[in-house]
């Protein structure tokens, strides 16, 4: 072995910047040697006398740093002898990179979920600043902070008095479900709703709870495809239904559903709006063979041409869907708090599932939203931005047709957050949706919502979190790059 009385010295990097102590230096550098595989097991360390005079070190300093080592098991002690670097601590076994050796990280074995993961489109890679036309967003601007901060004041001044510690706060599942009842139906005990962080949470719950390995489960085609990602996940053998007009096709096939996924107050992302007997035919279905229902309402609060229809959980009395929704489209995308409403029977079950997954949110948000909801605050919020988000529609669809009417059919949303704009099929919207992200506009192209082959090309716009100005911008560079 190399002498290292002349070699450690050289090995060690020491600054006096008063930033760390040179002791914890020392320690810290002499830990990475040994793990590195830079000094071997077995080999013997200069003597604290002669590494204090090499790196002009008082003798304290370096018996203090060999101690530390020594009691973390790194080096062994005996009397008359010096320090000597412990057995089997190089993380490569002493070996040292090969050549032409990967990463570890590289060798790391992916599951067959994972190294899909890495191929799907979902979710997509958006900047951290947001651009017209990203889909999917409120408009922060809109939202009265002021309100909300009181209400959070409140809630952390209540902190050290509240003495329910569950991790569904109750005032917050009373208020959601009396909005819920009025607004959307919802028939259920406060009990029956879980607060999660957020709506593709409470998903990936669902499906785990619910899904066998090789279990078949339905998706709508083109749809959302999170529910995708989460289903295959829980070893779900996900089969894609195309729409028609009423949105996903019910008809008996080779294999029953475990879990169907549908958003039937806006199919994502068409819009579309299921009747009402589309709804109780797909409740009728799932009652006949056995499954269950996801329906994610995730921007259910917002129509523009007439009362909603109710949601499916309301109008299903045998207890098999699972109504799935998120306030970071009803609020704004910082009170990242998502809701299910399960089963009654359930319930326990999916407490349990909840701990088990760590979906666990602060009480303290829980119980400032509470608050805001029971105040009318959340519904006068909601009522002013359906106005709001109206108008942005119309003048999207106007500034639409005037840059580009030729070039896109657009489809009108009766209510929602974004639109769809199809494609000639001449057009590739990967292609273009890159090039108008060049140009500084998100948009998604609606051939990756697709889970079934398909010629259909479009763009998935969002609407709701820019203004005039910003829309008749971006507008015009859209219509400049489709031409």
């Amino acid at each position: 072995m190399p002498v290292m009385d002349d070699l450690l010295p050289g090995m060690l990097h020491l600054t006096r910047d008063g930033r760390e102590t040179l002791m914890r230096q020392l320690t810290d550098q002499l830990r990475l040697l040994i793990t590195g595989g830079r000094l071997a097991p077995g080999q013997h360390l200069p003597s604290s006398r002669h590494l204090a005079q090499a790196l002009d070190l008082s003798r304290n300093t370096v018996s203090f740093a060999i101690e530390q080592l020594a009691a973390e098991g790194y080096v062994s002690l005996s009397a008359g002898r010096r320090p000597q670097v412990a057995d089997g601590l190089s993380l490569d076994g002493g070996k040292g990179p090969s050549k032409g050796s990967r990463p570890p990280t590289e060798r790391l074995p992916l599951s067959l979920w994972a190294r899909g993961l890495q191929r799907a489109s979902w979710p997509p890679v958006y900047d951290s600043r947001p651009r017209p036309f990203q889909p999917g967003l409120a408009d922060e601007r809109e939202f009265p902070h002021d309100l909300w901060s009181r209400c959070l004041r409140r809630a952390a001044r209540n902190a050290l008095s509240r003495r329910d510690r569950s991790a569904n706060h109750p005032p917050l599942q009373q208020a959601l479900l009396a909005h819920l009842a009025v607004h959307r139906g919802i028939k259920a005990q406060p009990s029956q709703i879980l607060i999660v962080p957020t709506a593709q949470a409470g998903l990936a719950m669902i499906a785990n709870a619910l899904i066998e390995r090789g279990d078949h489960a339905w998706i709508e085609s083109p749809g959302y495809g999170g529910a995708h990602v989460a289903l295959q996940a829980a070893g779900a053998v996900v089969t894609a239904i195309p729409l028609d007009e009423h949105g996903i096709t019910v008809r008996a096939r080779k294999h029953a559903p475990r879990l169907i996924f549908v958003t039937p107050s806006h199919q994502y992302p068409t819009a579309r709006m299921m009747p009402i007997g589309r709804r109780l035919e797909l409740i009728r279905y799932a009652d006949a063979v056995g499954s269950s229902i996801i329906e994610d309402d995730y921007d259910g609060e917002f129509h523009y041409e007439a009362r909603p229809v109710a949601a499916l959980q309301g109008l299903a009395p045998s207890g098999r869907t699972f109504y799935l929704g998120t306030f970071s489209k009803s609020t704004y995308a910082d009170i990242r708090l998502g809701y299910v409403v399960v089963p009654e029977a359930l319930v326990g079950t999916f407490e349990l599932a909840q701990r088990h997954m760590g979906l666990l949110t602060p009480i303290t948000t829980q119980d400032a939203l509470a608050e805001f909801i029971a105040s009318g605050a959340y519904l006068a919020h909601l009522r002013r931005m359906t106005r709001l988000y109206k108008s942005r529609r119309d003048r999207m669809l106007q500034a639409l047709a005037t840059e580009a009417g030729d070039r896109l059919k657009v489809e009108v949303p009766a209510g929602g957050m974004q639109l769809l704009a199809r494609c000639r099929a001449s057009m590739n919207d990967q292609r273009l949706s890159a090039r108008l992200r060049e140009a500084g506009v998100v948009s998604r192209p609606l051939s990756s919502l697709f889970f079934h082959k398909t010629t259909e090309q479009g763009l998935f716009l969002g609407f709701a979190a820019w203004n005039d100005e910003e829309i008749d911008q971006a507008a015009r560079i859209l219509g400049r790059i489709v031409r």
